[in-house]
């Protein structure tokens, strides 16, 4: 599909000039030239247009030029009729290289990409999909390798068909090119479908032709039309250059009079395709018929195009068709001029005779078993039960490959085949089930009230109702998804409480994301209305904490061990366990919890889970920076994939804040700022709140205390109450300290007196260290020291490194400027090594400083080689001193190994080092010194 003949900018007969220029696409071609050229500053480039625009010509021209730069070029093309085969566009793109290329990835990445093409020794049996993320990686890594013989350039044409496993891939490995000799030029129509792609990738949009352009393509054809009929052409055609080289061939194929379509409301590409049509009658029976195989079967089906009955490509057959500007020829290869060119064949012919061809390609595809079942539908008049089984089978073997896209495109149409309703309806919420796993809203929404509109089976209905719900909560329409969500649950109540209480568990997470008060009221109405019961008790605890934490901590918190050992076997139950004893600030049971189940599980598809920013936010208060964020890299990448924006917004959060932390301020405020832009903040007040967070924390980080404290106080409302129930809490302290060196002492003792009361006797020991901190920095100072001994007295906060680091440093700071300084050289030593062991730039600066004024004798340690280093090289040369490889270490953070490479060769001349082997022994050498171990 991709060498479009009729797709031209300006050409004269059916093969352009190569060194011939467009007509009025001159500057798009310079634009996409300079993007193939090997210093490119523009790795990704976006081709947008309508049908006939000159996309795949601009694409070709491109090709050519990189070519002649000596690149390798991977191309694929998609096909409608392959949108629904998982895989199918990213195997096109792939296939082409030698199996010794797949074969040098680690075992990992290998298994992973021969499981998505269906090429695993083990994909039959497989009962989970396989990581899309990992598939991602390995993608990337192939890029990267075939990048380091030689330059890359990546064609993706017609991507509005691709399907939505190889669009995920492929989309994930675009925004991680930066530094890969990789190039990729994407060309896809304008439409609802661009949503998928990343807003801010570089896009050449091509626009209709003006008048002076489209005059002078006209003036180029073999016969150049004039009068009326050129004035019509020019009106029809709207300035699209393939309407205008293909109304002035029908013109001067026959009586001008006749040979155009009248004007009226169709769009133009109807017109396009009558034209194609037109093009039809007369020619040889053996001709349309071999036109008409060629246009059912996929452009995979090809080797089978002999068999199939189709003329050989150097065969007379073909020669009518040729003549009429349909097909070309290619050495062995035929193709149709134009997407418009296939459709006219296919919808002229009679329903009979497509369902005759359809049939003839099925019978010759009993090795390909999925694309055998698309045919037979296509070829089904009506409903089919075994046709329906087919495609349910086919469904299957997608989703174990990870085409949850293609899964529900098979079993919506085995739905539509199903002779009895309830199959129907039953399939259709396994469809549902499916795109779930797509992020696609609507179209499960759709699924689901189709579901709904065949069938009056409580349960089939309640099923249907609990996949919608779980999707819905990832959106951003907290408030609409919550009324929905508990509309529902009150609904199916009495009928089906099983599912009622499941939509209440998403209610509960919209309700986290929202902060909305009067949600947990309507919670608790509905749950109070559902019968208790041994196995409903996990989801019933999971509902209260997640709604209100610190309602009932003590009971919840008592219950964290049994429900963590009846999870054991279970590593989703297990994540959500960990996920309760997070928002109860249980965070080192939090930590175990999830440690345990990333051990046992492969992820379940693309999607991430309501609330799965806790397992980032609970790495970084453990002082686990780094996986806090490769958590965050996952998150983001699945977030994206699935067009979940809040997901990752919930990830930029955490990594800013853990940025700021590390000092790398602007980075930080990127990314909260990326944040808020996604959301908002009325409707997300979670993610706002921890937003206001990162971006105190990076100002803080710099010394602007009024702007951190202006951040901070925005978690809080006028008089001081939070705005969120549970986020707004850990910023008490945080408020505190920005407030005495700014002036604000009097507003922020207000706000943080009015949150003590309202977390009463409620609070875990962690907030009541951090409300003791804030206390001691806003009392006289004369009172102070109570307060900040009581933040350090429980000895289980040391499971909030920082957190207790940061009140170590202020008790010594007051020690200090009373003139006990003996007192203060212990809580400074142990801060300032506590600091330095997780990296914490600005504050193992502020620690030095203090400790030099204590009569410390403070020198620089090998942890602050590391200071140079951006948190990201930091976070490499870690990984690289345990000794992971650099495609090790790329899986985990979702880089290409060239980048991590790249990485290292820019951090080893900073650190003093020169061989990988050195790493060890700096950072070790450096944990030992500060008297910690990593």
């Amino acid at each position: 599909m991709g060498e479009h003949t009729g797709d031209l900018g300006a050409v004269t007969g059916p093969e352009p000039d190569p060194g011939e220029p467009f007509v009025g696409r001159d500057a798009e071609l310079g634009r996409l030239f300079r993007a193939v050229e090997p210093a490119s500053a523009d790795p990704v480039m976006m081709l947008v247009g309508a049908m006939g625009m000159g996309k795949s010509v601009l694409l070709d021209r491109a090709v050519r030029r990189a070519e002649a730069n000596g690149a390798r070029v991977l191309r694929a093309e998609g096909s409608e009729s392959e949108a629904n085969l998982t895989f199918s566009a990213l195997h096109q793109l792939l296939r082409p290289l030698p199996a010794e290329v797949v074969d040098g990835l680690p075992e990992g990445q290998r298994t992973a990409i021969r499981d998505a093409f269906g090429t695993g020794p083990a994909t039959h049996r497989r009962t989970s999909a396989p990581d899309q993320l990992l598939i991602g990686v390995a993608v990337l890594s192939l890029l990267s390798a075939l990048g380091d013989r030689q330059p890359v350039l990546m064609v993706l044409d017609d991507a509005q068909w691709f399907d939505r496993a190889s669009l995920d891939a492929l989309l994930f490995v675009a925004r991680r090119l930066e530094g890969e000799r990789v190039t990729m030029l994407i060309a896809a129509r304008d439409g609802d479908h661009l949503a998928r792609f990343d807003r801010h990738m570089p896009t050449l949009v091509l626009e209709p032709l003006d008048d002076a352009a489209a005059n002078r393509l006209l003036d180029r054809q073999p016969k150049s039309p004039t009068g009326r009929t050129r004035a019509r052409i020019l009106d029809q055609a709207g300035g699209n250059p393939l309407a205008l080289v293909e109304l002035a061939r029908a013109a001067t194929a026959r009586d001008a009079a006749t040979g155009l379509p009248s004007a009226g409301p169709l769009p133009l590409t109807d017109h396009l395709e009558r034209i194609f049509a037109a093009r039809l009658d007369g020619l040889p029976a053996g001709t349309t018929r071999a036109l008409l195989l060629l246009a059912a079967m996929d452009s995979v089906d090809s080797p089978v195009a002999v068999t199939a009955g189709l003329p050989d490509a150097e065969g007379d057959a073909w020669l009518p068709a040729e003549r009429a500007g349909l097909v070309r020829r290619t050495g062995r290869d035929v193709r149709f001029r134009h997407p418009l060119v296939r459709s006219a064949v296919y919808h002229a012919a009679s329903a009979g005779a497509r369902r005759e061809a359809h049939l003839t390609l099925a019978e010759l595809l009993r090795d390909e078993p999925d694309r055998r079942a698309w045919h037979l539908a296509a070829a089904c008049p009506g409903p089919d039960a075994a046709v329906s089984a087919e495609l349910e089978r086919t469904a299957d073997r997608a989703r174990r490959r990870g085409g949850h896209a293609a899964a529900a495109k098979a079993l919506q149409r085995a739905a539509e085949l199903a002779p009895r309703r309830e199959d129907s309806a039953r399939l259709l919420v396994r469809a549902a089930s499916a795109a779930v796993f797509t992020g696609d809203l609507a179209w499960v929404e759709e699924l689901t009230a189709a579901a709904r509109a065949r069938t009056d089976d409580p349960s089939l209905l309640a099923s249907a109702a609990v996949q919608a719900g779980r999707l819905a909560v990832l959106t951003l329409r907290h408030t609409t998804v919550f009324s929905w969500l508990t509309d529902a649950a009150e609904a199916w109540a009495d009928s089906e409480p099983a599912a009622a209480l499941e939509l209440l568990g998403d209610a509960a997470v919209a309700r986290f994301y929202s902060g909305e008060d009067a949600q947990r009221r309507r919670i608790q109405d509905i749950l109070g209305r559902l019968p208790e019961d041994a196995s409903s008790a996990g989801l019933r605890t999971w509902v209260r904490a997640v709604s209100d934490p610190f309602g009932d901590r003590d009971e919840f918190v008592s219950l964290l061990p049994r429900l963590a050992a009846e999870a054991e076997a279970r590593p989703e139950r297990l994540t959500t366990v960990g996920i309760m004893a997070w928002l109860l600030d249980e965070t080192p049971q939090a930590v175990r919890a999830f440690d345990r189940a990333f051990d046992r599980w492969e992820l379940q598809g693309a999607l991430p889970e309501g609330l799965g920013g806790a397992v980032a936010w609970a790495y970084a208060e453990r002082g686990r920076w780094d996986q806090a964020r490769e958590a965050c890299a996952r998150i983001t990448a699945v977030g994206r994939a699935a067009g979940l924006g809040h997901a990752a917004a919930c990830a930029a959060t955490v990594e800013a804040t853990v940025l700021a932390y590390q000092g790398d301020a602007p980075a930080a405020r990127a990314r909260a700022d990326e944040a808020l832009a996604l959301i908002d903040p009325l409707e997300s007040r979670s993610v706002a709140v921890y937003a206001r967070r990162a971006l105190g924390a990076a100002a803080a980080a710099e010394g602007a205390y009024e702007t951190a404290y202006d951040q901070l106080r925005l978690a809080f409302t006028a008089d001081g109450a939070p705005v969120h129930y549970h986020a707004s809490f850990p910023l008490l302290a945080d408020l505190a300290a920005a407030a005495v060196r700014c002036g604000r002492r009097e507003d922020a003792a207000g706000t943080v007196e009015h949150c003590a009361r309202a977390l009463g006797d409620t609070a875990s020991p962690r907030l009541r260290a951090l409300v003791s901190r804030a206390r001691g920095l806003l009392a006289h100072p004369e009172d102070a020291e109570p307060y900040f001994r009581s933040a350090l007295a429980d000895p289980v906060l040391e499971h909030w490194p920082f957190e207790r680091a940061q009140t170590l440093l202020d008790l010594a700071e007051w020690l200090r400027r009373r003139r006990r300084i003996a007192e203060a050289r212990a809580p400074l030593t142990d801060a300032l090594e506590t600091f330095r062991r997780l990296g914490a730039r600005p504050w193992i600066e502020r620690a030095r400083a203090e400790s030099r004024a204590a009569g410390l004798d403070v020198t620089d340690t090998p942890p602050d080689a590391l200071a140079a280093l951006s948190p990201q090289q930091q976070q490499i040369i870690r990984l690289a001193a345990r000794g992971l490889t650099n495609r090790e270490i790329g899986e985990r953070l979702f880089l290409s190994p060239r980048t991590v490479g790249s990485h290292l060769y820019r951090s080893f001349p900073k650190l003093g080092v020169t061989a990988r082997s050195q790493l060890r022994d700096l950072i070790d050498g450096a944990l030992a010194s500060a008297g910690h171990r990593e």
